[in-house]
């Protein structure tokens, strides 16, 4: 098994094999705990106008995402995990949108399988990865609004390539550093409203769901389906 780490959207563009879009703050660990709150689909899309045709022609799709961090106007949540916590989706299809998470489902045109990735089913990704046995495994980190690398998905992507090589991570390390680096932001006190600080822990709460989330990319669309492992 070959595994490639890349980064960004021109990684997404670059990944072949099974691949695992990586986005830990926030998107993709949000979409766990959506799943697990009962939604019976996620659609995810890169662009604002797709959202908003969705929600139009099926009002009862719910709109979740961010730009800028913050929740977009007309949309009924923005990305906080801690927002949607408690919330029933039982039976709901979300349609969710982010600056970075969504936008590398919707660029890994060259996959052969894809999945997404988060330190919250980590393990279960790596079970995953192991039971299909794939020749090669991309490992996307889609980093700050797809703009820039940050520690979170590195250190995301690390952890999952040691899980398969049996080499022994530390999470505790990891999430100390991400502490003091881009993880910092969720606790200026200006940014409480959409990126509270119970994100970071949410984010980082290791392994606290047991399965994956694999996306079918249908004209610039991903449908995201929960599946266990």
């Amino acid at each position: 098994m070959k595994i490639h780490i890349y980064h960004l959207k021109e990684g997404a563009l670059k990944a072949c094999g099974l691949t695992v879009i990586i986005d830990v703050f926030r998107a993709f660990s949000l979409e766990c705990y959506a799943f697990q709150n009962g939604a019976e689909k996620i659609i995810a899309v890169g662009d604002l106008e797709m959202a908003f045709t969705l929600k139009k022609n099926n009002p009862g799709y719910i709109l979740v995402g961010e730009r800028n961090e913050m929740i977009v106007p007309g949309f009924d949540y923005g990305n906080s995990p801690s927002h949607i916590l408690s919330t029933d989706f039982n039976g709901k299809t979300l349609v969710h949108t982010t600056s970075s998470g969504t936008q590398g489902l919707t660029n890994a045109l060259n996959a052969n399988e894809i999945i997404t990735g988060s330190f919250v089913n980590a393990s279960a990704i790596v079970r995953y990865i192991r039971k299909v046995q794939p020749e090669s495994v991309s490992l996307v980190c889609m980093g700050y609004a797809s703009l820039y690398p940050v520690e979170e998905d590195n250190f995301c992507a690390e952890y999952i390539k040691n899980e398969l090589e049996g080499i022994e991570n530390n999470f505790i390390s990891m999430k100390k550093i991400i502490r003091k680096t881009s993880g910092k932001r969720f606790f200026e006190e200006d940014k409480q409203d959409y990126a509270p600080s119970s994100d970071f822990d949410l984010c980082l709460d290791l392994n606290r769901f047991d399965f994956v989330i694999k996306a079918e990319i249908i004209q610039n669309i991903a449908i995201l389906n929960k599946f266990d492992i």
